[in-house]
């Protein structure tokens, strides 16, 4: 009886551990054909301005620029988000948002004209700025404050372009 209780007990504590375990989210691939972005419905790119939100439940945002997340998120929370994911400028592998660097600039062309660039680490970020002169790095609190304006100027460049 006493083996019988403490199977039984550590079964318990396996099922208990299992379930306290944190749920790993993670970014599923972009497919151009049928990828539209959750905001504006513009077609998303496989690119380095992609981004997505993976929610609690498991169900998947994506968009064309991070400007376009901001908007959903402000639009419906981020209570049931789980994690958000953007890429990175140079070799467009998923980042954790939390993790991310970002840089900023309204002549930084983005898909929606937001001008904001997301970088794997702070090193990336600012060797862009230096190599393109333009830019000022925000951490991913400074963007929670950020002035999300669309630059009028991008997209009126950007209306004669197929996106």
């Amino acid at each position: 009886m006493k083996k019988l209780s403490a199977m039984l007990m550590l079964v318990v504590c396996i099922i208990w551990l299992s379930a306290c375990t944190e749920k790993k989210y993670q970014a599923i691939p972009i497919n151009e054909d049928v990828d539209i972005c959750a905001v504006c419905k513009m077609q998303v790119k496989d690119d380095a301005f992609a981004t997505q939100i993976v929610m609690k439940d498991g169900k998947n945002y994506k968009f064309d620029d991070i400007g376009c997340m901001n908007t959903w998120e402000k639009e419906n929370g981020v209570e049931n988000i789980g994690m958000e994911f953007v890429r990175d400028y140079n070799d467009k592998e998923w980042i954790e948002f939390k993790k991310a660097t970002y840089v900023y600039d309204a002549s930084i062309r983005t898909p929606m004209a937001y001008g904001v660039i997301s970088f794997k680490d702070k090193k990336s970020a600012d060797a862009f700025i230096s190599e393109q002169g333009v830019g000022k790095i925000l951490s991913p609190e400074e963007l929670a404050e950020h002035d999300w304006k669309q630059s009028m100027d991008m997209m009126d460049m950007a209306g004669s372009s197929d996106h």
